[in-house]
Order: C-alpha cells, then sequence, then structure tokens
C-alpha cells in the first residue's frame, strides 16, 4: 500500500513540475500563450490556456499534498506510541545508603621552616 501511494506521489510531483514550467511567465520568455501558434489564434486562446494550466497545477498541489499527508500517516503508523521516560530504569522509593561512609581528608599542618 505504502508503494503505491509513494509511486503515486513521484508521478504528481513529476506532473506538477512539469505544468509549472509550461506555465507562460510574466515576460513571456518560455514563449508559450500568445495567439496560440501565430495562425488563426490556434486551438486555446492564451488567457483559456493560463486557465487550464493554472486548475492543474492547483488540483496537482492538493493531491500532492494529501499523499504527502497520507505517507506520514503510513510512516508513523507501524510505531509504538510511547516516551523515552518510559524506558528509564525505575527509581527506588528509598535512597541507598552509600556501602561506606565516605572518609574526609584531615587537614594536614605545615612543617615549621628553618
Amino acid at each position: 500500500m505504502e508503494t503505491i501511494i509513494l509511486v503515486v506521489h513521484l508521478i504528481i510531483a513529476i506532473a506538477l513540475v512539469g505544468v509549472v514550467l509550461m506555465q507562460r511567465s510574466e515576460g513571456g520568455a518560455l514563449g508559450m500563450g500568445g495567439s496560440g501558434g501565430g495562425v488563426g489564434g490556434g486551438f486555446m486562446s492564451g488567457r483559456a490556456a493560463a486557465d487550464v494550466l493554472t486548475r492543474t497545477t492547483a488540483i496537482l498541489a492538493a493531491c500532492f499534498i494529501a499523499t504527502s499527508i497520507i505517507l506520514g500517516v503510513l510512516a508513523g503508523s507501524g510505531r509504538e506510541s510511547g516516551s523515552i521516560l518510559d524506558q528509564a530504569p525505575p527509581v527506588s522509593s528509598t535512597p541507598s545508603a552509600p556501602s561506606a561512609t565516605p572518609t574526609v581528608p584531615q587537614p594536614t599542618t605545615p612543617e615549621p621552616q628553618n
């Protein structure tokens, strides 16, 4: 199931990149749109082509987001829910006494200088 959604996700991503690259830029540097080929206006006018590409981009973007969310949910569903605090060693209710009393170093008196 996850593999199928991942393949669909990749196809949508490639299609989204292609549709975005086909859109006419503000300066018309890609040469798309305009009169539709120069003779008689072509199959679609520039505005109709822009509307179709804009709508297609929006649909592909929505599908891309949906498949991203689905893949995220599927990736997290196989894990155990828990906290790192659940893995901590148990804390005893009574503090353990040290095995031996620590020795405190006694101060030494300086030897007199001659």
